[in-house]
């Protein structure tokens, strides 16, 4: 297994895994199985299209307004899901400073870049004089609104969120913090005294969550992941499809299978709580969203079809202004 995809597992995933229960979520995400030597017949060495959008060694350019930058392709620990299970844990995963040079004249070139989403591999793994190195040059650059840093690091790793890690992200231009997680098992004590480290220095801290079968394909779980991210004051940001790696079937749910399970959160829990569920377009087409849609319109007459968070569906007429409910109770409305 470990010669096709890279292996690693920190001290504190370790201590999570349950030995003695065979479908341990934690295990499944980060302990290599037999199921990942299947390949499907759609999944792909490169699902997400990182290599077609990559002009220069280390840059991703698939939005006009923003770019990825991958100082790294080394990772604390290895999911098993990931898309980028082909290069992360590879020789040479680390970027030189020649290229790392191109990389940051490629982003000083291009006025229309906004922000920049500094990810790999996990950044956070960068020495803090480096990290604070990336930090000082893109806040030079005048153009640039946003620096944004996506990390698996203060879950897995928690020990790494030191006062120096934190001093080094700090910049005159807003810095984001996403933080990745998939199960409300991860977020322990030591996991949320390094998040609050992050967020007493201001840093607005965002998350992700790979939606995995076996894993947290379930609402109940769903929501205590989402609940406990909110009270450590981090705002579930995307709910993700898993993408088409290789050796990954056995985690993907259906596209349904995961709106029923958004749906069932709508209502349920605050909307803090409630990610933007996407799917990244196979083939580099970029993420678009795939939750269930409340609104939807029948006839040519202009009338909607409503559902609320328990299902019930109304019908609307005349752009909003008449409401006719399932039980033929009518309001009227006024027009804004």
């Amino acid at each position: 297994m470990a010669e096709q995809f890279t292996v690693a597992v920190t001290e504190d995933v370790a201590e999570l895994i349950d030995p003695a229960h065979p479908a341990d979520p934690i295990a499944a995400q980060f302990v290599p199985a037999e199921a990942e030597l299947t390949e499907a017949p759609e999944e792909r060495a490169d699902p997400t299209g990182d290599e077609r959008w990559s002009p220069v060694r280390g840059i991703v350019h698939r939005y006009p307004d923003r770019v990825l930058l991958k100082p790294t392709l080394l990772c604390p620990v290895y999911c098993r899901f990931c898309f980028r299970r082909e290069v992360v844990g590879k020789q040479g995963a680390v970027l030189d400073q020649a290229s790392l040079a191109r990389a940051f004249d490629y982003i000083r070139q291009r006025p229309q870049i906004w922000e920049v989403i500094v990810t790999g591999g996990d950044p956070f793994l960068l020495a803090p004089r480096r990290i604070a190195d990336i930090v000082r040059i893109l806040d030079q650059i005048p153009h640039l609104g946003v620096l944004r840093f996506h990390t698996r690091v203060p879950v897995v790793d928690p020990r790494r969120i030191t006062s120096t890690l934190v001093e080094a992200l700090a910049a005159e231009k807003a810095v984001y913090v996403v933080i990745h997680a998939n199960h409300p098992r991860e977020l322990t004590k030591q996991v949320q005294e390094a998040v609050l480290k992050l967020s007493r220095a201001g840093i607005p801290l965002l998350s992700q969550t790979v939606l995995l079968r076996g894993v947290n394909d379930d609402g109940a779980i769903l929501e205590a992941l989402f609940r406990r991210l909110v009270v450590m004051r981090v705002k579930p940001y995307y709910l993700h499809h898993a993408d088409l790696a290789r050796g990954t079937s056995h985690f993907r749910t259906g596209i349904a299978s995961g709106q029923h399970l958004v749906r069932s959160l709508r209502g349920r829990v605050s909307g803090l709580c409630q990610p933007t569920y996407v799917l990244d377009i196979p083939g580099g087409y970029g993420k678009v969203p795939i939750g269930p849609c409340a609104a939807g319109q029948v006839g040519s007459s202009g009338e909607w079809i409503i559902e609320d968070g328990a299902g019930v569906r109304s019908f609307a007429r005349c752009k909003g202004i008449a409401w006719l409910s399932c039980g033929a109770q009518i309001r009227i409305w006024r027009a804004l």
